[in-house]
């Protein structure tokens, strides 16, 4: 069906669900902005299949609820033909019921995430721990000689998932987890699990609170003094977008582990950061950690795989999306890894260091290491 309509001339339906409002604003906001600009890109360079891609923007308020609420009208109304977008985990799920489990709908997701989501339909195009606490972890405790480590956390499934991977990942180097805490993401008084912290003779917090309650949490971790005293501080999703959220001095030291910082230096990342910064200049920067460059990485995949399809009809695209490929992007080239619906792509250890984020170690190209998705047909015949 979706291919007689492009025959018809009818635009082609991109749904982008985007929190453009409550407390992941700064990062939604962004998500927004990068699929206006790839969409506008495509229709400028003479849309997609002959047609003009039409662009249905929805704003999921920060809550699962609403976005929730987005994927039904999306799949149920404007009967779009892809959906992008969700950060939280939560989200992803939350949008995965109704356009997914009952609208059948492809659904991209552009967020680094746990990992494990393994369904026909989902492609997934952020990092997933095989590319940041696998390298991260071993390469820290190496640099650093850090063994015992605390996990504060906020309570759901990205840092839940992550912390197990951690665990794994810090006891098979030989050191050991001595606190884990979790919290309702809008908590704001930290102070039992610092103690904790601070008495336990933690060396390293990795943490995985989130905003709002992340902005709290690095404040009072600050007032007791963790990092003076030596201690390290890992956050894998804080971007540039976060030095936003607190003072420079509170996170001074802190490593992450990302596909792409705004100081990747090839050609492209550099060109497509700059057409970025003159089309939207404001506080929601293009970041990795804010899921932009997985957004647009999500968006041009897709293109590429309906360019290869030569087609809008839904098993013909997932075919040529599982082994889609992208010769320049953020933070350089990408692919699918065929069976797995998860990218292949290049990741970066960095470091805030004097206010701003720096490579501390280039990583080169990782695989997503997830687990085989059954085939579309077979699941759904």
């Amino acid at each position: 069906m979706e291919a007689s309509t492009a025959a018809l001339g009818r635009p082609i339906k991109v749904g982008v669900i985007a929190d453009q409002t409550g407390p992941l604003s700064f990062m939604g906001i962004s998500h927004a902005n990068v699929a206006r600009l790839v969409v506008d890109e495509i229709n400028v360079g003479g849309g997609l299949l002959g047609q003009q891609i039409e662009l249905y923007l929805e704003d999921s308020e920060t809550t699962d609820s609403a976005a929730e609420a987005c994927a039904a009208k999306l799949v149920q109304q404007d009967h779009v033909h892809v959906i992008f977008g969700g950060i939280f985990s939560s989200t992803r799920q939350a949008i995965k019921g109704p356009a997914v489990v009952d609208g059948r709908t492809l659904y991209i997701y552009p967020e680094q995430y746990e990992g494990q989501e393994c369904d026909p339909l989902i492609f997934c195009t952020g990092p997933v721990p095989a590319q940041q606490v696998d390298p991260l972890i071993p390469w820290l405790m190496r640099q650093t000689g850090a063994k015992r480590f605390a996990l504060p956390s906020a309570d759901y499934i990205w840092p839940q998932v992550m912390n197990e991977k951690v665990r794994q990942i810090v006891t098979a180097n030989g050191g050991e987890i001595v606190e884990e805490d979790y919290y309702p993401l809008d908590h704001t008084d930290y102070s039992e699990t610092i103690d904790k912290i601070m008495s336990g003779g933690a060396e390293v917090v990795f943490n995985t609170i989130v905003p709002p309650g992340v902005v709290p949490f690095f404040q009072q971790l600050h007032d007791a003094g963790y990092t003076k005293r030596g201690g390290h501080l890992v956050c894998t999703y804080f971007d540039e977008n976060c030095l936003n959220l607190v003072p420079a001095e509170q996170v001074e030291g802190l490593y992450g582990c990302l596909d792409y910082y705004q100081h990747a230096d090839d050609p492209f990342s550099k060109e497509l950061l700059d057409r970025y910064n003159k089309l939207y200049p404001s506080s929601a920067m293009f970041t990795g950690g804010a899921g932009s460059s997985g957004m647009y990485r999500g968006l041009r995949l897709w293109e590429a795989a309906v360019r290869e399809a030569r087609s809008l009809d839904q098993e013909d695209v997932i075919a040529a999306l599982d082994h889609a490929k992208l010769a320049v992007g953020p933070g350089g080239p990408a692919e699918m890894v065929p069976g797995q619906h998860h990218v292949r792509m290049n990741m970066c250890i960095a470091q805030v260091r004097g206010g701003a984020i720096k490579t501390a170690k280039s990583l080169g190209v990782i695989d997503p290491d997830e687990p085989p998705v059954p085939s579309h047909r077979l699941a759904h015949a």
